[in-house]
């Protein structure tokens, strides 16, 4: 099994590659939304606003399932399943860093009023790397 550690692993969470997260409804299907990730300390992390349906989702059960796939090379993925955890603190920092890496612009620019943003860490339990 793999790790965040590994190189093919860290090149593709520290490129800007979008990731498609996955999460359970209520009703118990699957909902998936395309999202920007970062990685730190071992897990992935990741940033919505409160009240979205992911992360409602995600504050309800834990349970999550992160795809990043290299951009230009679909057959360059990993697949990261684990648990989040939520908070609030560090959220207005994060989503400007990831800003930074995915638009290059310093500040998050569609911050509606009032929004409150969520940084999601996630632990992984299992990581899978195809490369062909």
């Amino acid at each position: 099994m793999a790790t965040l550690q590994d190189p093919g692993v860290r090149e593709l969470l520290e490129q800007p590659n979008y990731a498609i997260i996955s999460t359970l409804n209520a009703d118990g299907s699957v909902h998936d939304t395309v999202i920007w990730i970062g990685a730190e300390d071992g897990v992935l992390t990741v940033n919505s606003a409160a009240g979205r349906v992911w992360p409602a989702n995600l504050q309800r059960d834990p349970r999550v399932t992160v795809l990043v796939i290299e951009s230009g090379n679909p057959y360059n993925y990993v697949e990261i399943r684990g648990k989040a955890t939520a908070t609030s603190d560090g959220a207005d920092e994060h989503i400007n860093t990831l800003t930074k890496k995915y638009i290059g612009q310093d500040e998050y620019p569609y911050r509606q009023p009032g929004e409150q943003r969520l940084k999601f860490v996630i632990e992984p339990e299992r990581v899978r790397h195809m490369k062909q």
